[in-house]
């Protein structure tokens, strides 16, 4: 299970079943749950926490020290949930101290080859990040999100979930739930009617989303004008939405 030529520091530990390929790079003060498979020449630095059932495909560095100026070779931490696969060449950092030192990946996650994860990014459960995708520091990602290949993501940018972005967009606001985006830089485009379907949503629950889509994007009101409509609109799945605007530091994606 453990290739010959794997280098693994003594501190590491790794649950059962774990395989290890050639040439691969374990270091100190790192934990790998069951049935974790890593393939060849991938480098896996500490302090990181992977949980199970995780893939990690050739060439990819986890848990590597940040891009950040700032940064100090401060103890930080990179915590990884169960059942992601990690493609060729993806790079995932920990965090920094001027955040909470700490970037977090949850469960059931596709990072498609040449995807970039920087430090303090959380994301959340069942998202995909196709190919060359690029999340900047501090970036928050929902859950069932889809982000196009050469999504480009800037610092410190939400991105709500079951939303949609398409090839090659420029993220540099908050993108709300349920929205598909598209752009350089990316302006909301629809709802993600398809997704929701796929997700068990109703054709009410969907009917619901649109109106909010209408309220929030083409009836002329400001945010704050379209907030207190959609809030009249008491629709349970329209809520993350309105929680999504209200708490929103950068500002929504707009037209």
């Amino acid at each position: 299970m453990i290739h010959e030529t794997a280098i693994i520091d003594a501190s590491a530990k790794l649950g059962s079943n774990v395989q290890v390929g050639p040439w691969t790079y374990i270091g100190p003060d790192v934990e790998i749950g069951d049935n974790t498979v890593i393939s060849s020449h991938v480098v896996v630095k500490g302090p990181t926490r992977i949980g199970q059932n995780n893939r990690i495909f050739q060439f990819a560095s986890i848990g590597e020290d940040c891009q950040d100026k700032k940064y100090a070779g401060e103890p930080t931490e990179l915590v990884i949930g169960d059942n992601n696969i990690f493609r060729e060449c993806v790079t995932v950092h920990r965090g920094t101290t001027q955040d909470n030192s700490l970037t977090a990946i949850g469960s059931n996650n596709l990072f498609m080859a040449y995807v970039h994860v920087a430090h303090d990014c959380i994301v959340g459960d069942n998202n995909i990040l196709a190919n060359a995708v690029t999340l900047a520091g501090h970036v928050v990602v929902g859950d069932w999100v889809i982000l196009g290949g050469f999504t480009g993501v800037h610092q410190f940018c939400h991105i709500g979930s079951h939303a949609f972005t398409a090839v090659n967009s420029v993220i540099v606001q908050d993108v709300p739930p349920y929205i598909m985006a598209q752009g350089h830089n990316a302006t909301p485009r629809t709802i993600n009617s398809e997704g929701l379907k796929r997700r068990g949503y109703s054709k009410e629950q969907i009917m619901n989303l649109r109106r909010a889509y209408k309220t929030l994007y083409r009836s002329g009101l400001t945010v704050a004008e379209a907030v207190e409509k959609l809030q009249a609109q008491n629709a349970e799945e329209v809520q993350p939405l309105i929680d999504f605007v209200q708490q929103s530091s950068r500002g929504i994606i707009r037209p």
